[in-house]
This record gives structure tokens, C-alpha cells and sequence, in this order.
């Protein structure tokens, strides 16, 4: 039997990934739709410059943020100095959306601080307009900064002593604009560019703000015009911007490189006296605004309606949500490791890059990507099958889900996979172990710390998505980030905080798995020599 034909099967782990791209690329085709000149005339123009605005003030607030908070965190040592460090990963763990409506909630025309303005000068104005695209920007930036900040940090972190020893011998004082980011470069590229890809996926939190933008356009197509012909072609022109980026970012990736160097790390400078205050008490108000009063604000609001809001129906919703995200993640743990056990094997690049293609498609698009063609294929089978066995049930959402978050499962196993040894290997074979049965008795035991992670990741993961979710679902099964979406579009911020809540609890399990990372990263790097700063 040939390679070729042996592993042919395995490309139906990437057929979730690949549907949603063929569908909507297909569409692009049908410029005889009756749909298109409006899109072209009314829709696009609109949404694609808000969606630009968006995508440039998230990226230069999410640059400024990140790149200065980790230079500041990897250059200086203060009081606190590892407090912060986990303080400042926290907004990982809050959805845009949550951030959002608590914003919202406090900033707005009728808000308390608008309104305490308002009672003391006498005015009846506006202090700003928080519904707005500046407003989801900032919303933006704030809960994905983290991504940013944990890349350049690590960058920063690896430049070694040689690197500041040698500008400074050379006189220059600049070092974090003229040293530090060019030879993080790369590193930083990335990070903006995960950041990119989240804000062109992002519904939730665009969509709480009255911003329109490509993934709120998709959904009104669909659910608002009825239009779902409209709505796929929405998404093509979405994808073609998804896939110039990332062969974009392909090609600067392979002109470029960086080079940890080995011995010292970072030089640190010790911060005392004022300096030291001064730090210490902008980085706390910056958690206390970002991270302390909004989760305050969610536990305050949910013991307010504890006693009305939990209630069958918010178990319901519980239920639901785990069902999923736990039947997501053994499915996907399970499809992870036979596709990293195979590429142990035999290397397929192009069958990974399709399986993990998703991970940079918005939910909106995968959604309606998926839709479209699995709806046709019901209708065709009429005969067959009853009518809403796969469009009206599971199959489309965990379908999609695969789609979204396979890269999610794939990577940690992968990783690990390949850090066992080719000996492992050839021993099995010798005790006639081999195949599906060296996988379950010999890896499978040996990277159950990376099954789990990938398990968990998937589980938040889920539990935290809202656009496929929201679009895919069968009739009547709410989850809680469904509950979020309907509760806040009502205004109804106080009811949605509870199952916001258990959203955010939910989320720092990822945050504590990156933590335990990078602890392990920073034992294994020797320290950095140390330098006073005084007043």
C-alpha cells in the first residue's frame, strides 16, 4: 500500500475546515446573485471601513499596551514586580463582551459617572458617546493586549546581556526603540497579528457597541434579511482578507528570524524609592480599572440577582454549555492526537495547515460556511433523512467547533508528541506493539499532561464562544454566552452578570496553564544581574 494511500483518510479531520473555505470562496463566483449590488454599493463600503478603523486602533493600542508593559516588566524589578506580572494577564480570562457591557454600564448617558456629572454642573450633555467605535476599540484592546504582552515579554526576555551591553558601549540610550523592537520584531509581528485575527473574529463585543463591522454584517444578513446567500458572500470577501494576512505574515516570517541568546538574560534594573512608587501605583489603578472594578462590579450584580437568576433555567444553560465544550474536547483531543501521531510517522504539512486553518476564520464566517452547504446537502436527501436532522441538531455547532478550535487541542499535543523519543518507538515495535496500540498504551500515557491541557483549552474555549454558538445552535439550547448576548441587547446588564461571571471563572484556567508555563520558562532561565535606580 503507498503512502499516499494510506493516508488519505486522515483529510477528513480537515473537511470541518475545509467546507466553511470552499463554500464561501465558491460564492465569490456567483456575481449573478441579486444580492451583490447591494453589498457592493451599501454594505461593504460601510462595514469594511469600520472594520479597518477597528482592526488599526485595536492593533496601536494593543502595541502600545503590550510592548511597554513588557518592557517595563522584563527591563525593571520593583516591589510587587510578580504580582503584577499575573495581574497583568488577567484580562486573558474576560471576554470582550463581558468587558463590554460592564463598560457600558458604567460609561454610558445614563450610567452613574455620566450622570453624577450631569446632577453637579447643571448640563444635560454628553460627556461621550461610549457606544461607539472608539468605545469597542479600547473594550478591544484592553481584554487582548495580554497576547502582546506575554509574546514580547518572553522576546525581551530573551535578548540577553550581550545585546544592551553592546549599544550602550556604542553610546545609544534608546535601547527599547532601537534595540529591543527591532530584534523582537518578528516576535511582535506575530502577537499584532493574533491580535488582527481576533478583532476581524470578534461579534460579541462589536456587536454590543452598535458597531458594524463584517461579522455583525454576516449575522444580520442571515437572521435580520433572511439572506443567507448574502451573508456567505459576505464572508468570502472576509476570508480573502484572513488569508492574504496570514501569507502575509508567512513571508515576513521567513526573512526574518530571532535569536535567543545563550548565558545572561536581560540586564535588570531595580527600581527604588519614588520610581518604584510611581510604577507600582500606575500598574495597580491600571489592573483595578481594567480587571479589579469590572469583576467586582459581576460578583456585586450576581449576589444582587442570585436569588432570581439562579434558577433551573440558569442550569439549563450551565448544562449546556458543558455538555458541549466537553463533548468538543474529547472529540478534538481525540482527533489531535491521531492527526500529531500520524505526522510522528509520516510528516504532513499541508493536511495540518488545513486542519488548523480555522483557528484564524472568524466564527461568524465557519458558521455560515458551514450552514449554507450542509443545508443544501439536507434538502438533497429529502428522501433520506428527516427533514432538520443535521441543520436543526448538534452535528453543525460541534462541527464548527472542530473547525474553530482544532488548532487549540492540536498544538500542546504536537508539541509534546514530538519530545518523545524515536527509541520509545522502536522498542514497542520489538514487543509487537504498534499502530493504535502503541498510541493508547505508550504515547497516549506518556503526554496525558498535554491531553489535558488541550481538554481544557477546549473546554474554556467553548464555553467562552458566542457567534458560532449563537448562529448554529438548535432551538431552545442557550448557553450561557447566548444568555450574555440576549440579556445585554435587552439592556438587561444586572441579569447578564451571573452567567458572565461563571463565563470569566471559567476563563482562568487558560490563564493559570499560560502561568504555570512561564514560571517553568523563567526557572529554567538564570537570572538577570541587577542595577539600582534611585530617586
Amino acid at each position: 500500500m503507498s503512502i499516499h494511500r494510506r493516508w488519505w483518510p486522515l483529510w477528513l479531520l480537515a473537511l470541518p475546515t475545509l467546507i466553511p473555505v470552499g463554500a464561501t470562496l465558491a460564492s465569490l463566483l456567483d456575481i449573478s446573485s441579486p444580492h451583490w449590488p447591494h453589498l457592493l454599493q451599501v454594505v461593504l463600503p460601510a462595514v469594511a471601513l469600520n472594520t479597518l478603523w477597528l482592526v488599526l486602533a485595536v492593533v496601536a493600542g494593543c502595541a502600545g499596551l503590550g510592548i511597554g508593559l513588557a518592557w517595563l516588566m522584563a527591563r525593571y524589578r520593583f516591589p510587587g514586580h510578580a504580582l503584577f506580572h499575573v495581574a497583568l494577564l488577567l484580562p486573558l480570562a474576560m471576554p470582550g463582551y463581558v468587558l463590554g457591557f460592564v463598560a457600558i454600564a458604567g460609561l454610558d448617558f445614563a450610567g452613574p459617572l455620566q450622570s453624577t456629572w450631569r446632577a453637579l454642573s447643571g448640563q444635560d450633555t454628553a460627556l461621550w458617546q461610549i457606544r461607539s467605535l472608539p468605545g469597542a476599540a479600547l473594550t478591544l484592546a484592553i481584554t487582548l493586549y495580554p497576547y502582546v504582552y506575554l509574546i514580547t515579554h518572553n522576546a525581551f526576555s530573551s535578548l540577553g546581556a550581550s545585546s544592551i551591553e553592546v549599544a550602550t558601549s556604542l553610546g545609544e540610550t534608546r535601547l527599547l526603540r532601537r534595540v529591543a523592537i527591532p530584534l523582537a520584531a518578528p516576535w511582535i509581528g506575530g502577537a499584532l497579528l493574533l491580535v488582527t485575527m481576533e478583532t476581524l473574529a470578534d461579534f460579541g463585543t462589536v456587536a454590543l457597541f452598535n458597531v458594524d463591522t463584517f461579522t455583525t454584517a454576516i449575522y444580520k444578513s442571515w437572521f435580520g434579511l433572511f439572506a443567507l446567500d448574502a451573508a456567505l458572500q459576505l464572508a468570502s470577501v472576509l476570508i480573502l482578507i484572513a488569508l492574504l494576512l496570514m501569507a502575509w505574515h508567512q513571508q515576513v516570517q521567513a526573512r526574518q528570524r530571532m535569536t535567543q541568546n545563550a548565558g545572561r538574560g536581560l540586564p535588570a534594573l531595580r527600581l527604588r524609592g519614588r520610581r518604584a512608587r510611581m510604577v507600582c501605583l500606575g500598574l495597580g489603578a491600571f489592573v483595578l480599572l481594567s480587571v479589579g472594578i469590572p469583576l467586582a462590579t459581576l460578583l456585586v450584580w450576581s449576589l444582587d440577582h442570585v436569588s432570581t437568576e439562579l434558577d433551573p433555567r440558569y442550569w439549563q444553560w450551565l448544562g449546556h454549555s458543558l455538555s458541549l465544550a466537553l463533548g468538543s474536547a474529547a472529540l478534538l483531543t481525540a482527533g489531535a492526537l491521531i492527526l500529531a501521531a500520524a505526522n510522528r510517522h509520516h510528516p504532513m504539512p499541508r493536511l495540518t495547515r488545513a486542519a488548523t486553518l480555522g483557528y484564524a476564520l472568524p466564527g461568524t464566517l465557519i458558521a455560515v460556511g458551514l450552514f449554507a452547504p450542509l443545508a443544501k446537502a439536507e434538502g438533497a436527501m429529502a428522501g433520506l433523512i428527516s427533514p432538520g436532522w443535521v441543520t436543526q441538531s448538534l452535528v453543525v455547532i460541534l462541527l464548527a467547533y472542530w473547525a474553530r478550535f482544532f488548532t487549540v487541542a492540536h498544538t500542546p499535543i504536537a508539541q509534546q508528541l514530538l519530545r518523545l523519543s524515536p527509541s520509545l518507538d522502536e522498542v514497542s515495535q520489538t514487543l509487537g506493539v504498534s499502530g493504535a496500540a502503541m498510541l493508547r498504551r505508550v504515547h497516549a500515557p506518556l503526554i496525558s499532561g498535554a491531553l489535558g491541557s488541550a481538554a481544557a483549552l477546549v473546554v474554556i474555549d467553548v464555553i467562552k464562544e458566542m457567534p458560532i454558538t449563537l448562529m448554529t445552535r438548535p432551538f431552545g439550547w442557550d448557553t450561557l454566552a447566548t444568555r450574555v448576548f440576549e440579556l445585554t441587547a435587552e439592556g438587561e446588564y444586572h441579569r447578564a452578570a451571573l452567567p458572565a461571571l461563571t463565563i470569566v471563572l471559567a476563563g482562568m484556567i487558560p490563564v493559570s496553564l499560560l502561568l504555570r508555563r512561564a514560571d517553568r520558562h523563567l526557572r529554567k532561565t538564570p537570572d538577570p544581574p541587577e542595577n539600582e535606580i534611585r530617586r
